[in-house]
């Protein structure tokens, strides 16, 4: 139950905000560490992490600081000069992901046309695609961001409704786990994307795990059976880690928990620290040398501010072993979530800090029973009203998890 002050806000909001979300009836407030607080004052367990953008915690004193100080100096330049924040930050973000080149963006939808755009000149510049008729392969179940083009190829209909005509270049192929194939050198998905590929595919693009789906991963092996494929077939594999990157998964990208390495990564969410947006595509040289001057751009893509932001971001993921934690604080979470006897869930599947509990349909809408968990004080996100996703910040402790736990054992065995 909402007091009239968070009422009060809420009714404002849906005045004059469009209603394009749906949130929980709470009104937050303060944010520090893996803790929310609500105008009440009422204290609540961050269980999603802004989608993984709040991987540091909330209000990080350090991150903080070098928003201060640099803010103080120098926020926004135009791209036309050079400055000292944004050349660190390309260096320092090269050398951790060993990828030779990166173009910056602002969103995750952002870097994702900016893949779109790379993969396409260098289908068209580099292996002879005849102009407008290059191809990208996509996954069912994906979920990219919600501009024009990336809606186009999505599998949700509800992302794609009124908003034609869509931008075509674009194939769908089976995401791993939804063909139920059984061993991955049997793999029913990979021949899917197989018997996509033309002379004009240019590129795959799929996440290394789904998000926005449910948590759907994949078979082990399966990653590595794509990039197989894109080597065989001379076609870019672009993995996009908006989401799963940056130690999310217990890893610094997910894709290394299968050793392999792709031709295109994106990159955002988490990158600014949870203050500000910014995102990457990154990649070779022999791919991003197909962007000239005027060719692609962003007024604020790389601002001093956010970059000086991104670098200490990156810097605290390593100092303060944010991916270590992940694996191990994710493993006991996962491990205990499968321990709860419910006739509720159905699976409980993911990697690191980010986990998916998916219901049976028949006994609970997921959203009600993330309402439940508000009022024990866990906030939770569910996806396609059968899934619950679980994503603290990476810097949570076990004595949090503990106490989430008992939450979501006792909201479970009410029903």
């Amino acid at each position: 139950m909402t007091s009239s002050l968070q009422d009060n806000f809420i009714k404002k909001e849906s005045l004059y905000g469009a209603q394009n979300y749906s949130p929980l009836s709470v009104v937050l407030e303060k944010g520090e560490g893996a803790y929310l607080w609500d105008v009440d004052g009422n204290k609540y367990l961050d269980m999603v992490s802004a989608y993984s953008a709040v991987s540091h915690g909330h209000s990080h004193p350090e991150l903080i600081k070098t928003l201060h100080d640099q803010s103080s100096k120098l926020a926004i330049t135009s791209r036309a000069f050079y400055t000292e924040p944004f050349a660190n930050f390309l260096e320092k973000l090269s050398n951790i992901s060993n990828f030779e080149s990166v173009l910056t963006m602002n969103t995750g939808a952002e870097a994702v046309e900016t893949a779109i755009k790379a993969a396409r000149r260098w289908g068209y510049f580099s292996k002879g695609i005849p102009e407008d008729d290059a191809e990208i392969i996509v996954a069912d179940g994906n979920f990219h961001g919600r501009t024009t083009t990336i809606v186009s190829f999505s599998s949700d209909l509800s992302y794609k409704e009124g908003f034609g005509p869509f931008t075509p270049g674009f194939e769908t192929a089976d995401y791993c786990g939804s063909c139920e194939c059984g061993p991955i050198d049997n793999c029913l998905s990979i021949k899917s994307f197989e018997k996509k590929i033309n002379e004009n595919t240019c590129a795959i693009l799929v996440e290394p795990i789904q998000g926005e789906a449910g948590i759907r991963v994949p078979s082990e092996g399966w990653l590595k059976e794509l990039r197989e494929l894109c080597t065989a077939k001379n076609i870019l594999m672009i993995l996009d880690e908006i989401q799963s990157g940056l130690g999310r998964t217990g890893k610094l990208f997910a894709y290394q928990h299968e050793n392999i390495i792709p031709d295109g990564l994106i990159l955002g969410k988490a990158l600014g620290g949870a203050l500000l947006p910014i995102s990457a595509f990154l990649s070779s040289k022999d791919v991003m040398q197909h962007f000239k001057p005027g060719s692609h751009g962003s007024t604020f893509g790389g601002n001093p501010l956010a970059s000086k932001v991104a670098a200490k971001a990156i810097d605290l993921l390593f100092e303060e072993k944010l991916i270590e934690n992940s694996e191990k604080m994710g493993n006991y979470f996962l491990s205990k979530l499968r321990q709860i006897n419910s006739k509720v869930i159905k699976e409980v599947r993911g990697k690191g800090l980010w986990i998916g509990m998916e219901l049976n349909t028949s006994d609970v809408n997921a959203k009600d029973l993330c309402l439940m968990l508000l009022n024990e004080g866990l906030l939770c996100k569910e996806t396609h009203k059968t899934v619950i996703r679980f994503a603290p910040p990476l810097m949570i402790s076990k004595d949090d998890l503990d106490w989430a736990i008992d939450k979501i054992t006792k909201v479970l065995r009410s029903i």
